[in-house]
């Protein structure tokens, strides 16, 4: 190989993460950098500049992915049951159900942290919300700050793993590229394709023990220590002093929105795009339904929306009459239509109608996923231009201990960057790099490496990070939101036990694959 191209990729790739680190756009610095490489380095004579001529077409296939139509369909789902405050209702409900016992605050923080990450997928947006609603609550209750920090932290950040996720569906579309190119370079043109329904379904069994250890660590912890953790008095269980309402009434809407999402996919009703879309319809429903609540309306075509919403996946899975068919179609329709009346009637914090300011922040991250999503294929053209890919493949081939070497190797790298880089640039920039690689190594004599057990490894692995002193994100959106009675030094202390959990079950992943294949496999 070059000698001149194997230091320009490994310079391009170290300048790439320093200008990141430095607070420069994304986007602009994938692209602008490696542009500039490209050109410095065809001077030398180690870069074929008629390689942009492929970059077109890569574009429009991204442009053309089914998959990523899922993304701003899941954002607008997360931002329109935050803004809508469906999710503040629901924390409230479950906090008086588990609330008057001895951590019951904490544990119905786990609870709903679990159910909104499989609502919104949104971390930054669950950490936030949970911090502002709960935390008040935990420590008027006489609960420990760094206990109450911690948990809160830590559930905010399930939406990392817990489907559907944004995270599992950018990483899921990742992961089918790398591995179509490792059976390709393994002599293998006709590979069994691997989707995002495959990854959603391999986290969900990862996602539901992870929330049970947080709980069973919460009950440990109050048993130890009573102080830490005591009962709450009702009056401490509804901060923004909402009115009381049925336990089941709230619960049940968020719940039959997951079932009417995850269900479909897991059934193989619907492809993620298609959940995506009933998420959004069903968010849309939710929240006009939260807000002719609170304009004390009786919401009764909103509701008869919903409960066709819920019902039309069974309809579709077991079959059904036309006319069954095309009357929950109608009444579908009718519900949406007025609830987004109701949500365009009603003003925000902003001045603006709440459905206005929903679709302007999805459009915002939207249109930012998308332009990272950009930038990352001119890196990674200019990146294999330079023979970085061949670097990468001998580099984690000759690692000492083989397979479980390079994956570690890659897993602590990804640890490390997840202190200072975000989810995307993360998965944009390491994974089609690294994935194909290992997807071409063998764990066994004849058995190659799982694309979804590496996905969720990688999912949890980043969530992980997300959640490690000094450096993770989740913990400088809770300093963000807390009250200056809980200072940094509580929240850092307060989440160790949960890093503890955390790094116990990636091992637990790590030994028994099978808990993130079997149910894809079924």
């Amino acid at each position: 190989m070059d000698t001149i191209a194997l230091a320009l990729s490994f310079a391009l790739f170290v300048c790439v993460i320093v200008s990141l680190m430095a607070g420069f756009p994304v986007a602009f610095t994938l692209a602008g950098v490696s542009l500039g490489f490209a050109f410095v380095a065809s001077l030398f004579g180690a870069f074929d500049l008629s390689l942009f001529g492929a970059l077109p077409a890569r574009l429009f296939s991204v442009v053309q992915s089914e998959i990523l139509v899922a993304v701003p369909l899941f954002v607008f789902m997360g931002v329109v049951l935050e803004r809508s405050r469906v999710a503040e209702d629901l924390l409230n409900s479950v906090s008086r159900l588990f609330g008057k016992t001895r951590g019951g605050l904490g544990i119905a923080v786990c609870i709903v942290g679990a159910l909104m990450a499989a609502s919104t997928g949104i971390v930054g947006a669950t950490v936030v919300t949970m911090g502002m609603i709960s935390l008040p609550a935990m420590l008027k209750a006489g609960y420990k700050p760094s206990f109450a920090a911690g948990t809160i932290a830590a559930s905010g950040t399930l939406g990392q793993i817990v489907p559907p996720s944004i995270v599992l569906v950018i990483l899921g579309d990742q992961l089918a590229g790398a591995f179509s190119q490792a059976q390709y370079r393994m002599g293998n043109f006709a590979p069994d394709a691997v989707s995002v329904n495959d990854l959603f379904a391999g986290a969900i069994i990862p996602g539901l023990l992870l929330v049970a250890a947080y709980v069973v660590w919460i009950i440990v912890r109050v048993t130890i220590s009573p102080g830490d953790a005591p009962p709450a008095d009702p009056g401490q269980l509804a901060p923004n002093d909402a009115p009381e309402r049925s336990l089941i009434t709230t619960l049940l809407a968020p719940l039959s929105l997951i079932v009417a999402v995850l269900g479909s996919i897991l059934a193989g009703v619907a492809s993620p795009t298609e959940a995506a879309s009933i998420g959004a319809v069903g968010a849309l429903l939710l929240a006009g339904l939260a807000i002719a609540r609170q304009a004390s309306s009786s919401g009764v075509l909103i509701k008869l929306g919903g409960l066709a919403m819920i019902l039309t996946p069974l309809i579709v899975m077991f079959g059904g009459p036309v006319w069954l068919k095309i009357g929950t179609t109608i009444i579908v329709a009718i519900g949406v239509f007025s609830a987004t009346a109701w949500l365009m009637l009603a003003d925000n914090d902003d001045d603006l109608p709440l459905l206005t300011d929903c679709v302007r922040k999805t459009l915002s991250m939207t249109t930012m996923i998308f332009m990272v999503l950009v930038g990352a294929s001119v890196f990674s053209l200019v990146f294999r231009g330079l023979e970085g890919d061949v670097v990468v493949e001998h580099l984690l081939t000759n690692l000492p201990g083989g397979v479980p070497g390079a994956l570690l190797v890659v897993m602590l790298t990804m640890f490390l960057l997840g202190f200072v880089l975000d989810f995307l640039e993360i998965v944009f920039i390491v994974v089609p790099v690294v994935a194909p690689v290992l997807l071409m190594m063998e764990i066994a004599p004849g058995v190659h490496m799982s694309p979804i057990w590496l996905g969720v490894l990688i999912a949890m692995n980043l969530q992980t990070s997300f959640l490690t002193p000094p450096f993770g994100f989740a913990l400088f959106y809770l300093r963000g939101v807390a009250p200056p009675a809980v200072t940094t030094v509580d929240i850092y202390t307060g989440i160790v036990p949960f890093v503890m959990i955390q790094l116990a079950m990636l091992a637990l992943l790590w030994w028994y694959p099978a808990l993130a294949t079997w149910l894809p496999g079924l």
